[in-house]
Protein backbone atom coordinates (compact mmCIF):
# COMPACT_ATOMS: atom_id res chain seq x y z
CA UNK A 1 0.00 0.00 0.00
CA UNK A 2 2.55 2.09 0.94
CA UNK A 3 4.62 1.52 -2.35
CA UNK A 4 1.97 2.05 -4.48
CA UNK A 5 1.25 5.78 -2.65
CA UNK A 6 4.80 6.28 -3.28
CA UNK A 7 4.18 5.62 -6.75
CA UNK A 8 1.26 7.98 -7.34
CA UNK A 9 2.94 10.72 -5.93
CA UNK A 10 6.00 9.59 -7.72
CA UNK A 11 3.89 9.88 -10.98
CA UNK A 12 2.05 12.83 -9.80
CA UNK A 13 5.42 14.95 -9.51
CA UNK A 14 6.77 13.83 -12.85
CA UNK A 15 3.08 14.84 -14.62
CA UNK A 16 3.69 18.16 -12.55
CA UNK A 17 7.01 18.59 -13.77
CA UNK A 18 5.96 17.68 -17.36
CA UNK A 19 3.14 20.28 -17.14
CA UNK A 20 5.26 22.79 -15.79
CA UNK A 21 8.23 22.26 -18.62
CA UNK A 22 5.44 22.35 -21.62
CA UNK A 23 4.14 25.41 -20.07
CA UNK A 24 7.23 27.35 -20.35
CA UNK A 25 8.04 26.12 -23.49
CA UNK A 26 5.55 28.43 -24.95
CA UNK A 27 6.98 31.07 -26.87
CA UNK A 28 6.36 34.83 -26.22
CA UNK A 29 3.84 36.18 -28.04
CA UNK A 30 4.22 38.18 -31.57
CA UNK A 31 4.20 41.19 -30.17
CA UNK A 32 7.10 41.66 -28.54
CA UNK A 33 9.03 41.11 -31.08
CA UNK A 34 7.92 44.32 -33.49
CA UNK A 35 9.43 47.36 -33.28
CA UNK A 36 7.56 50.50 -32.29
CA UNK A 37 9.56 53.24 -34.02
CA UNK A 38 10.86 52.61 -37.42
CA UNK A 39 13.30 55.19 -39.07
CA UNK A 40 12.37 57.26 -42.41
CA UNK A 41 12.24 54.92 -45.45
CA UNK A 42 14.72 57.51 -47.52
CA UNK A 43 17.49 56.46 -45.40
CA UNK A 44 20.36 53.68 -46.32
CA UNK A 45 23.13 53.09 -44.36
CA UNK A 46 26.63 53.89 -45.34
CA UNK A 47 28.80 52.00 -47.92
CA UNK A 48 32.30 53.32 -49.29
CA UNK A 49 31.67 50.53 -52.61
CA UNK A 50 35.49 51.21 -53.04
CA UNK A 51 37.08 47.87 -52.43
CA UNK A 52 39.08 48.00 -55.25
CA UNK A 53 40.65 50.94 -54.31
CA UNK A 54 41.71 49.26 -50.95
CA UNK A 55 43.46 46.89 -53.03
CA UNK A 56 45.22 49.21 -55.15
CA UNK A 57 46.59 50.82 -51.84
CA UNK A 58 47.67 47.20 -50.65
CA UNK A 59 49.43 46.48 -54.09
CA UNK A 60 51.38 50.17 -53.50
CA UNK A 61 52.32 48.88 -49.86
CA UNK A 62 53.41 45.39 -51.10
CA UNK A 63 55.45 46.92 -54.44
CA UNK A 64 57.60 49.28 -52.06
CA UNK A 65 58.11 46.36 -49.59
CA UNK A 66 59.40 44.30 -52.01
CA UNK A 67 61.64 46.85 -54.15
CA UNK A 68 62.77 49.33 -51.78
CA UNK A 69 62.15 52.54 -50.41
CA UNK A 70 65.10 54.82 -52.04
CA UNK A 71 64.31 58.46 -50.74
CA UNK A 72 61.00 57.66 -48.81
CA UNK A 73 62.14 59.97 -46.27
CA UNK A 74 62.57 62.85 -48.31
CA UNK A 75 59.23 62.17 -50.18
CA UNK A 76 57.08 61.83 -46.91
CA UNK A 77 58.74 64.74 -45.32
CA UNK A 78 57.67 66.96 -48.56
CA UNK A 79 54.31 64.95 -48.84
CA UNK A 80 53.42 65.96 -45.14
CA UNK A 81 54.59 69.48 -45.47
CA UNK A 82 52.38 70.35 -48.77
CA UNK A 83 49.48 68.42 -46.63
CA UNK A 84 49.90 70.32 -43.69
CA UNK A 85 49.91 73.29 -45.90
CA UNK A 86 46.54 71.93 -47.92
CA UNK A 87 45.28 71.54 -44.07
CA UNK A 88 46.37 75.50 -43.16
CA UNK A 89 44.78 76.93 -46.41
CA UNK A 90 41.05 74.96 -45.11
CA UNK A 91 41.07 76.32 -41.49
CA UNK A 92 41.68 80.36 -43.53
CA UNK A 93 38.36 79.31 -45.36
CA UNK A 94 34.54 78.57 -44.04
CA UNK A 95 33.17 75.69 -46.37
CA UNK A 96 30.23 73.44 -46.98
CA UNK A 97 30.15 69.94 -46.58
CA UNK A 98 30.35 69.21 -50.42
CA UNK A 99 33.64 71.03 -50.73
CA UNK A 100 35.85 69.54 -52.95
CA UNK A 101 38.95 70.19 -50.48
CA UNK A 102 37.76 67.47 -48.53
CA UNK A 103 37.36 65.29 -51.20
CA UNK A 104 41.27 66.04 -51.85
CA UNK A 105 42.29 66.00 -47.85
CA UNK A 106 40.40 62.21 -47.61
CA UNK A 107 42.90 61.33 -50.75
CA UNK A 108 45.61 62.85 -49.48
CA UNK A 109 45.54 60.90 -46.31
CA UNK A 110 44.39 57.36 -47.45
CA UNK A 111 47.15 57.40 -50.36
CA UNK A 112 50.00 58.80 -48.26
CA UNK A 113 49.46 55.82 -45.88
CA UNK A 114 51.20 53.21 -47.54
CA UNK A 115 54.44 55.26 -48.00
CA UNK A 116 54.71 55.75 -44.85
CA UNK A 117 54.18 52.04 -43.41
CA UNK A 118 55.76 50.73 -45.79
CA UNK A 119 58.96 52.86 -45.39
CA UNK A 120 58.60 53.34 -41.85
CA UNK A 121 58.77 56.84 -42.00
CA UNK A 122 56.93 59.88 -41.14
CA UNK A 123 55.00 58.33 -38.52
CA UNK A 124 54.83 60.12 -35.94
CA UNK A 125 54.10 63.53 -38.57
CA UNK A 126 51.43 61.58 -40.27
CA UNK A 127 49.68 61.30 -36.55
CA UNK A 128 49.75 64.99 -36.11
CA UNK A 129 48.33 65.02 -39.23
CA UNK A 130 45.20 62.88 -38.74
CA UNK A 131 44.92 64.81 -35.33
CA UNK A 132 44.82 68.23 -37.07
CA UNK A 133 42.79 67.14 -40.19
CA UNK A 134 40.21 66.03 -37.39
CA UNK A 135 40.23 69.04 -35.70
CA UNK A 136 39.91 71.74 -38.24
CA UNK A 137 37.08 69.23 -39.60
CA UNK A 138 35.21 69.64 -36.66
CA UNK A 139 35.85 73.22 -36.31
CA UNK A 140 34.43 73.50 -40.29
CA UNK A 141 31.49 71.13 -39.12
CA UNK A 142 30.45 73.85 -36.25
CA UNK A 143 28.41 75.70 -39.52
CA UNK A 144 27.02 72.80 -40.91
CA UNK A 145 23.63 70.79 -40.99
CA UNK A 146 24.20 68.09 -38.72
CA UNK A 147 20.90 66.58 -40.01
CA UNK A 148 22.22 66.65 -43.36
CA UNK A 149 23.14 63.61 -45.27
CA UNK A 150 25.98 65.90 -46.58
CA UNK A 151 27.43 66.55 -43.15
CA UNK A 152 27.08 63.21 -41.48
CA UNK A 153 29.03 61.36 -44.61
CA UNK A 154 31.74 64.32 -45.19
CA UNK A 155 32.77 63.59 -40.75
CA UNK A 156 32.51 59.70 -41.49
CA UNK A 157 34.94 60.13 -44.27
CA UNK A 158 37.51 61.78 -42.58
CA UNK A 159 37.17 61.39 -39.41
CA UNK A 160 36.25 57.24 -39.14
CA UNK A 161 38.31 57.12 -42.40
CA UNK A 162 41.23 59.14 -41.53
CA UNK A 163 41.49 56.58 -37.45
CA UNK A 164 41.23 53.59 -40.54
CA UNK A 165 44.15 54.63 -41.90
CA UNK A 166 46.02 55.46 -38.78
CA UNK A 167 44.98 52.02 -37.79
CA UNK A 168 46.36 50.17 -40.60
CA UNK A 169 49.84 51.83 -40.30
CA UNK A 170 50.10 50.86 -36.94
CA UNK A 171 49.34 46.94 -37.47
CA UNK A 172 52.16 46.96 -39.58
CA UNK A 173 54.81 49.42 -37.57
CA UNK A 174 57.56 47.59 -35.05
CA UNK A 175 56.46 47.22 -31.75
CA UNK A 176 56.88 50.65 -29.36
CA UNK A 177 57.02 53.35 -33.08
CA UNK A 178 53.38 53.96 -31.76
CA UNK A 179 52.49 55.67 -28.37
CA UNK A 180 49.56 54.16 -26.42
CA UNK A 181 47.74 57.59 -26.60
CA UNK A 182 47.25 59.79 -29.06
CA UNK A 183 46.69 63.71 -27.85
CA UNK A 184 43.71 65.58 -29.79
CA UNK A 185 43.05 69.12 -28.76
CA UNK A 186 43.62 69.89 -24.82
CA UNK A 187 40.03 72.11 -24.28
CA UNK A 188 39.94 74.24 -22.09
CA UNK A 189 37.97 73.58 -18.59
CA UNK A 190 36.54 75.48 -15.62
CA UNK A 191 35.71 72.47 -14.22
CA UNK A 192 37.76 70.40 -11.25
CA UNK A 193 39.81 68.05 -13.05
CA UNK A 194 42.14 64.47 -12.45
CA UNK A 195 44.58 62.52 -13.71
CA UNK A 196 43.64 59.49 -15.63
CA UNK A 197 46.07 57.96 -17.93
CA UNK A 198 48.70 60.59 -18.47
CA UNK A 199 45.57 63.07 -19.30
CA UNK A 200 43.90 65.74 -17.20
CA UNK A 201 40.24 64.73 -17.04
CA UNK A 202 37.49 67.08 -16.42
CA UNK A 203 34.38 66.82 -15.20
CA UNK A 204 31.64 66.22 -17.34
CA UNK A 205 34.23 64.85 -20.25
CA UNK A 206 32.49 62.06 -21.91
CA UNK A 207 34.40 58.47 -22.34
CA UNK A 208 33.63 56.80 -25.27
CA UNK A 209 35.04 53.24 -25.53
CA UNK A 210 34.72 50.05 -26.86
CA UNK A 211 34.17 46.29 -25.30
CA UNK A 212 35.78 43.20 -25.94
CA UNK A 213 31.97 41.17 -26.00
CA UNK A 214 31.22 39.86 -29.33
CA UNK A 215 27.99 42.44 -29.02
CA UNK A 216 30.04 45.43 -28.52
CA UNK A 217 31.31 45.05 -31.98
CA UNK A 218 27.25 44.60 -32.74
CA UNK A 219 26.59 47.98 -30.91
CA UNK A 220 29.74 49.47 -32.85
CA UNK A 221 29.03 48.08 -36.20
CA UNK A 222 25.46 48.21 -36.25
CA UNK A 223 24.26 51.33 -37.48
CA UNK A 224 23.94 53.32 -40.53
CA UNK A 225 27.56 54.45 -40.23
CA UNK A 226 29.34 51.65 -38.45
CA UNK A 227 31.61 52.87 -35.78
CA UNK A 228 34.33 52.23 -33.21
CA UNK A 229 33.30 52.51 -30.15
CA UNK A 230 30.49 50.85 -28.18
CA UNK A 231 29.86 52.48 -24.69
CA UNK A 232 29.48 56.00 -23.38
CA UNK A 233 30.65 57.11 -19.52
CA UNK A 234 30.33 59.92 -17.64
CA UNK A 235 33.30 62.11 -15.72
CA UNK A 236 32.50 63.29 -12.44
CA UNK A 237 35.16 64.83 -10.23
CA UNK A 238 34.95 65.74 -6.61
CA UNK A 239 35.40 69.09 -6.45
CA UNK A 240 37.14 68.42 -2.54
CA UNK A 241 39.01 65.23 -3.28
CA UNK A 242 39.73 65.84 -6.62
CA UNK A 243 38.86 61.92 -8.01
CA UNK A 244 37.36 60.93 -11.01
CA UNK A 245 34.04 59.03 -10.47
CA UNK A 246 32.80 57.29 -13.70
CA UNK A 247 28.59 57.00 -13.98
CA UNK A 248 27.81 54.68 -16.85
CA UNK A 249 25.13 52.61 -17.68
CA UNK A 250 25.35 48.64 -17.86
CA UNK A 251 22.84 46.12 -19.01
CA UNK A 252 23.57 43.85 -15.84
CA UNK A 253 23.04 46.34 -13.18
CA UNK A 254 21.48 49.84 -14.82
CA UNK A 255 23.35 53.24 -14.26
CA UNK A 256 26.57 52.74 -12.13
CA UNK A 257 29.47 54.91 -10.40
CA UNK A 258 32.91 53.57 -10.76
CA UNK A 259 36.01 54.56 -9.79
CA UNK A 260 38.60 55.51 -12.60
CA UNK A 261 40.77 52.08 -11.56
CA UNK A 262 37.27 50.10 -12.06
CA UNK A 263 36.39 51.76 -15.22
CA UNK A 264 39.60 50.95 -16.63
CA UNK A 265 40.03 47.50 -15.55
CA UNK A 266 36.50 46.37 -17.79
CA UNK A 267 37.85 45.33 -20.80
CA UNK A 268 38.48 47.75 -23.27
CA UNK A 269 39.75 47.93 -26.74
CA UNK A 270 39.54 51.43 -26.88
CA UNK A 271 39.52 54.49 -25.51
CA UNK A 272 38.36 58.23 -26.61
CA UNK A 273 38.46 61.31 -24.25
CA UNK A 274 35.98 64.22 -25.57
CA UNK A 275 35.11 67.30 -23.65
CA UNK A 276 32.43 70.13 -24.38
CA UNK A 277 33.77 73.31 -26.28
CA UNK A 278 34.38 76.10 -23.81
CA UNK A 279 33.04 78.77 -26.58
CA UNK A 280 29.55 77.12 -26.48
CA UNK A 281 27.02 79.83 -25.49
CA UNK A 282 25.57 78.42 -22.71
CA UNK A 283 29.09 76.95 -21.32
CA UNK A 284 30.18 80.30 -21.61
CA UNK A 285 27.38 82.08 -19.78
CA UNK A 286 28.02 79.11 -17.01
CA UNK A 287 31.48 77.37 -17.16
CA UNK A 288 30.87 75.53 -14.48
CA UNK A 289 27.40 73.96 -17.07
CA UNK A 290 29.69 70.62 -17.68
CA UNK A 291 30.02 69.77 -13.60
CA UNK A 292 26.62 70.33 -12.86
CA UNK A 293 25.71 67.92 -15.63
CA UNK A 294 28.08 65.45 -14.36
CA UNK A 295 26.96 66.31 -10.87
CA UNK A 296 23.33 65.32 -11.72
CA UNK A 297 24.21 62.45 -13.30
CA UNK A 298 26.06 61.32 -10.26
CA UNK A 299 23.68 61.96 -7.78
CA UNK A 300 21.13 60.04 -9.94
CA UNK A 301 22.98 57.20 -10.02
CA UNK A 302 23.93 56.92 -6.10
CA UNK A 303 20.28 58.33 -5.30
CA UNK A 304 18.22 55.54 -6.82
CA UNK A 305 17.95 52.56 -9.04
CA UNK A 306 17.73 53.42 -12.42
CA UNK A 307 17.37 50.35 -14.45
CA UNK A 308 19.13 50.12 -18.15
CA UNK A 309 16.86 50.85 -20.95
CA UNK A 310 16.95 48.29 -23.08
CA UNK A 311 14.55 49.57 -26.01
CA UNK A 312 17.11 52.75 -26.19
CA UNK A 313 14.64 55.25 -26.51
CA UNK A 314 16.64 58.16 -25.12
CA UNK A 315 13.88 60.47 -25.42
CA UNK A 316 11.99 58.88 -21.97
CA UNK A 317 14.86 58.94 -19.14
CA UNK A 318 13.26 56.56 -16.65
CA UNK A 319 15.21 53.88 -17.95
CA UNK A 320 19.20 55.02 -19.09
CA UNK A 321 20.72 52.87 -21.63
CA UNK A 322 24.96 54.26 -21.88
CA UNK A 323 24.56 57.35 -24.32
CA UNK A 324 21.60 58.62 -22.14
CA UNK A 325 23.36 59.02 -19.08
CA UNK A 326 25.22 61.65 -20.81
CA UNK A 327 22.83 62.69 -23.09
CA UNK A 328 19.93 63.04 -19.89
CA UNK A 329 22.12 65.32 -17.52
CA UNK A 330 23.64 67.77 -20.19
CA UNK A 331 19.65 68.10 -21.91
CA UNK A 332 18.91 69.42 -18.55
CA UNK A 333 21.58 72.68 -18.75
CA UNK A 334 20.24 73.18 -22.03
CA UNK A 335 22.90 71.20 -24.32
CA UNK A 336 21.38 68.85 -26.19
CA UNK A 337 24.15 66.69 -27.62
CA UNK A 338 24.16 64.03 -30.87
CA UNK A 339 23.63 66.84 -33.10
CA UNK A 340 23.04 64.62 -35.72
CA UNK A 341 21.26 60.92 -34.57
CA UNK A 342 21.85 58.11 -35.11
CA UNK A 343 19.62 55.82 -37.95
CA UNK A 344 19.45 52.04 -38.12
CA UNK A 345 18.05 51.48 -41.21
CA UNK A 346 18.65 47.98 -42.82
CA UNK A 347 16.12 45.69 -42.21
CA UNK A 348 17.96 42.79 -41.67
CA UNK A 349 20.00 44.56 -38.75
CA UNK A 350 16.64 45.92 -37.20
CA UNK A 351 15.01 42.73 -37.35
CA UNK A 352 18.29 41.22 -35.30
CA UNK A 353 18.15 43.95 -32.90
CA UNK A 354 14.67 43.72 -32.16
CA UNK A 355 15.15 40.26 -31.47
CA UNK A 356 17.74 41.60 -28.68
CA UNK A 357 15.26 43.90 -27.02
CA UNK A 358 15.65 47.56 -29.04
CA UNK A 359 12.38 48.88 -29.86
CA UNK A 360 13.89 52.68 -31.28
CA UNK A 361 15.77 52.66 -34.33
CA UNK A 362 16.20 56.39 -34.18
CA UNK A 363 18.79 56.67 -31.33
CA UNK A 364 21.84 57.87 -29.85
CA UNK A 365 25.12 55.26 -30.82
CA UNK A 366 28.31 55.35 -28.87
CA UNK A 367 30.39 55.60 -32.00
CA UNK A 368 27.93 58.79 -33.12
CA UNK A 369 28.97 61.27 -30.63
CA UNK A 370 32.35 61.97 -32.22
CA UNK A 371 30.67 63.87 -34.97
CA UNK A 372 28.97 66.37 -33.09
CA UNK A 373 30.55 69.46 -33.32
CA UNK A 374 29.88 70.96 -29.83
CA UNK A 375 32.76 68.29 -28.60
CA UNK A 376 36.42 68.47 -28.92
CA UNK A 377 38.55 65.02 -28.94
CA UNK A 378 40.97 65.13 -26.44
CA UNK A 379 42.68 62.42 -26.94
CA UNK A 380 42.50 58.36 -27.59
CA UNK A 381 43.87 55.09 -26.12
CA UNK A 382 44.62 52.20 -28.15
CA UNK A 383 47.58 49.97 -28.73
CA UNK A 384 48.05 47.13 -31.86
CA UNK A 385 47.51 43.84 -29.27
CA UNK A 386 44.46 45.20 -28.95
CA UNK A 387 43.48 46.57 -32.07
CA UNK A 388 44.04 43.32 -34.10
CA UNK A 389 41.13 41.66 -31.87
CA UNK A 390 38.65 44.79 -32.06
CA UNK A 391 39.57 44.63 -36.25
CA UNK A 392 38.69 40.50 -36.14
CA UNK A 393 36.02 41.42 -34.18
CA UNK A 394 34.97 44.30 -36.59
CA UNK A 395 35.45 41.69 -39.30
CA UNK A 396 33.31 38.96 -38.50
CA UNK A 397 30.27 41.11 -37.15
CA UNK A 398 30.34 43.23 -40.62
CA UNK A 399 30.22 39.58 -42.10
CA UNK A 400 27.25 38.44 -40.14
CA UNK A 401 25.09 41.74 -40.76
CA UNK A 402 25.83 40.89 -44.12
CA UNK A 403 24.08 37.74 -43.56
CA UNK A 404 20.82 39.19 -41.88
CA UNK A 405 20.32 41.22 -44.89
CA UNK A 406 20.29 37.76 -46.64
CA UNK A 407 17.57 36.41 -44.04
CA UNK A 408 19.85 35.22 -41.64
CA UNK A 409 18.12 34.75 -37.98
CA UNK A 410 18.80 34.73 -34.39
CA UNK A 411 17.69 31.66 -32.90
CA UNK A 412 18.06 29.40 -29.85
CA UNK A 413 17.30 26.06 -28.88
CA UNK A 414 13.72 26.22 -27.74
CA UNK A 415 14.37 23.23 -25.18
CA UNK A 416 16.37 25.45 -23.14
CA UNK A 417 14.02 27.59 -22.72
CA UNK A 418 12.11 26.63 -19.69
CA UNK A 419 15.47 26.45 -17.90
CA UNK A 420 16.38 29.82 -19.08
CA UNK A 421 12.65 30.83 -17.31
CA UNK A 422 13.87 29.25 -14.37
CA UNK A 423 17.44 31.57 -13.79
CA UNK A 424 15.33 34.71 -15.11
CA UNK A 425 13.07 33.78 -12.12
CA UNK A 426 16.23 33.29 -9.59
CA UNK A 427 17.68 36.69 -11.43
CA UNK A 428 13.94 38.41 -10.92
CA UNK A 429 14.74 37.56 -7.08
CA UNK A 430 18.36 38.74 -6.96
CA UNK A 431 17.38 42.19 -8.61
CA UNK A 432 14.52 42.74 -5.44
CA UNK A 433 17.78 42.71 -3.21
CA UNK A 434 19.97 45.00 -5.41
CA UNK A 435 21.69 42.38 -6.99
CA UNK A 436 22.34 41.27 -10.39
CA UNK A 437 21.49 37.88 -11.79
CA UNK A 438 22.57 35.51 -14.42
CA UNK A 439 20.31 37.58 -16.44
CA UNK A 440 20.18 40.86 -16.40
CA UNK A 441 17.22 43.30 -15.36
CA UNK A 442 15.24 43.96 -18.47
CA UNK A 443 15.98 41.01 -20.72
CA UNK A 444 13.82 38.26 -21.26
CA UNK A 445 14.66 34.59 -21.20
CA UNK A 446 14.68 34.16 -24.51
CA UNK A 447 16.32 37.26 -25.75
CA UNK A 448 19.20 36.34 -23.44
CA UNK A 449 19.27 32.47 -25.19
CA UNK A 450 19.14 35.22 -28.45
CA UNK A 451 22.09 36.52 -27.49
CA UNK A 452 24.02 33.35 -26.33
CA UNK A 453 23.39 32.12 -30.23
CA UNK A 454 24.86 35.28 -30.98
CA UNK A 455 27.55 34.88 -29.01
CA UNK A 456 28.39 31.39 -29.89
CA UNK A 457 28.14 31.97 -33.51
CA UNK A 458 30.73 35.08 -33.24
CA UNK A 459 33.50 32.82 -31.40
CA UNK A 460 33.13 30.47 -33.89
CA UNK A 461 34.09 32.24 -36.64
CA UNK A 462 36.12 34.60 -34.82
CA UNK A 463 38.50 31.91 -33.93
CA UNK A 464 38.68 30.39 -37.49
CA UNK A 465 39.04 34.22 -38.72
CA UNK A 466 42.31 34.35 -36.35
CA UNK A 467 44.00 31.23 -37.77
CA UNK A 468 43.30 32.49 -41.32
CA UNK A 469 44.77 35.79 -40.22
CA UNK A 470 47.91 34.57 -38.94
CA UNK A 471 48.21 32.54 -42.16
CA UNK A 472 48.15 35.55 -44.08
CA UNK A 473 50.59 37.39 -42.23
CA UNK A 474 53.41 34.28 -42.61
CA UNK A 475 52.50 33.76 -46.15
CA UNK A 476 52.86 37.35 -47.61
CA UNK A 477 54.86 39.08 -44.36
CA UNK A 478 52.33 41.58 -42.98
CA UNK A 479 49.16 41.78 -41.14
CA UNK A 480 46.38 41.29 -42.92
CA UNK A 481 44.70 44.71 -44.16
CA UNK A 482 40.88 45.13 -42.59
CA UNK A 483 39.18 44.78 -46.35
CA UNK A 484 41.37 41.38 -46.26
CA UNK A 485 40.31 40.70 -43.29
CA UNK A 486 36.39 41.09 -44.23
CA UNK A 487 37.17 38.32 -46.86
CA UNK A 488 38.35 35.52 -44.87
CA UNK A 489 35.50 36.14 -42.83
CA UNK A 490 33.25 35.92 -45.39
CA UNK A 491 35.02 32.50 -45.98
CA UNK A 492 34.86 31.48 -42.47
CA UNK A 493 30.97 31.87 -42.38
CA UNK A 494 31.10 29.59 -45.38
CA UNK A 495 33.26 26.94 -43.81
CA UNK A 496 30.94 27.47 -40.38
CA UNK A 497 27.77 26.53 -42.91
CA UNK A 498 29.70 23.72 -44.64
CA UNK A 499 30.19 21.79 -40.98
Amino acid sequence: MRRNRIVRYGALIAAVLVVAYLLLLIPERAGRETSVQSPPATRQAFAWNQDSYWKALEAKYQELKQNGCTGAEDKVRSGLQDMDTFLQSIGRQRLGPDAAEFAELERLAFESGPLVSACNTGLAEYLRFTADMRAAVKRQSENWDMQSDAARITLYRLLYGSRGAVEEIMMQAPAGAFPALLKGTDEPSATPAADLRNVRVHSGDILVSRGGAPTSALIARGNDYPGNFSHIAFVYVDPATKTAKIIEAHIEVGVVVSTAEQYLADKKLRVMLLRPRADLPQIVKDPMLPHKAAEYAYQKATSRHVPYDFPMDYKDHSRLFCSEVASEAYERYGVNLWAGVSHISSPGLRRWLSAFGVRHFETQEPSDLEYDPQLRVVGEWRDPGTLKKDRIDNAVTEVMLEGAEKGDEISYQQYLLPLARVIKAYSMLLNRFGKAGPIPEGMTATTALRTQDYMDRHKVMEERLAIKAEQFKKERGYEAPYWELVGMARDAKAQRGRN
